[in-house]
């Protein structure tokens, strides 16, 4: 009996793995398709905020009935989401709708593949934060990892001297992404808010919609649309099709497998899964946009991607307690 209950218990462990592992590699691939599309958009007279504010919204309104749902099944009232308003509001803020729009931003000028790998140096930013703000000395692993990060930047911007030719400006945007990335993982150590993580992705949304509109309403932030096709892969579709793609697929999507791959394989195997993103969108980028980064860029982002995988390894191990476990599992912020 003792046997057949071991092999049920392995053979459990096994598929939620396997479902995990397929969720994951979705939310990374899901992610990593935004990048392509939206530079597809600005081709056509699109501005960064157009995108964002549609991209948002649309994933706002789908993910609308999964948040309000997972607020009632844990028993969350709202009186609490009103207490921690000013938390979900600028984690909306800077968190979702900044990053997002310094990161299309970046791909208006730059190519997509540069500008992921930029943004995907947050987590050394982090490991500094996080030391000379509350002197979490990192480990010898960890600063490693930010160390190799580092070079992999100086290559990806050719600060070496070679002559890519970045654009400053897609760069510095690159940078704002990446800050505003740096600010989620950083909300999310300090445990800065205590809701499930679909509730938070969704209230996220919603409140960076709501800053974006009004961004835009008041012509402080461009908002500039067209009815042109967009050219992907040399084939020509529709501009609501792409929009429909970075509003369900690449966020509303992406978010909830994202988010359902954290529960089945914990936050951190999950965070390292989430890496394809930055594959999967040099990828997106080739076959859609004929874009492919030099070998010196190339050489640059197996670093980061070394040093992101050395920082996450340094990473102190996730606590026991339910209540720790439930507040580390990502609930994605791009």
């Amino acid at each position: 009996m003792s046997t057949i209950t071991d092999d049920k218990a392995t053979a459990i462990r096994a598929e939620r793995f396997g479902a995990g592992l397929l969720l994951a590699v979705a939310s990374a691939v899901s992610f990593g398709l935004s990048g392509s599309v939206a530079s597809s958009l600005f081709d056509t007279g699109w501005t960064p905020g157009s995108v964002v504010l549609l991209r948002v919204g649309l994933a706002a309104l789908v993910l609308a009935p999964f948040g309000l749902r997972s607020l009632r099944r844990s028993g969350t009232p709202w009186r609490a989401v009103r207490r921690q308003a000013p938390t979900i509001l600028i984690y909306g803020l800077l968190a979702v709708a900044a990053s997002q729009f310094c990161y299309f931003s970046a791909v208006r000028h730059m190519e997509v593949g540069p500008a992921i790998l930029v943004e995907y140096t947050s987590p050394a930013a982090v490991v500094v934060w996080l030391w000379l703000r509350h002197g979490q000395r990192p480990t010898a692993i960890t600063v490693l990892g930010a160390v190799l990060a580092a070079l992999g930047l100086v290559l990806v911007l050719d600060l070496t001297g070679g002559g890519i030719g970045l654009s400053i400006a897609g760069v510095l945007w690159a940078l704002g992404a990446m800050l505003g990335a740096a600010f989620y993982f950083v909300l999310n150590a300090e445990g800065g808010i205590a809701l499930p993580p679909i509730a938070l992705a969704w209230l996220g949304l919603v409140s960076g919609a709501a800053a974006l509109g009004l961004l835009g309403a008041t012509r402080l932030m461009p908002v500039h649309a067209a009815t042109h096709t967009v050219r992907l892969a040399d084939t020509d579709v529709p501009w609501w099709v792409a929009i429909l793609v970075l509003g369900v697929v690449t966020a509303a999507v992406a978010y909830a497998t994202g988010i359902a791959a954290g529960r089945l394989l914990g936050a951190r195997l999950a965070s390292f899964v989430a890496l394809l993103e930055v594959v999967s969108s040099v990828l997106f980028a080739w076959l859609l946009l004929a874009e492919l980064p030099a070998a010196v860029q190339v050489l640059g982002g197996l670093l980061i991607l070394a040093g992101v995988v050395a920082v996450k390894l340094g990473e102190p191990a996730v606590r026991s307690d339910p209540a720790a476990v439930r507040a580390e599992e990502p609930a994605v912020g791009r």
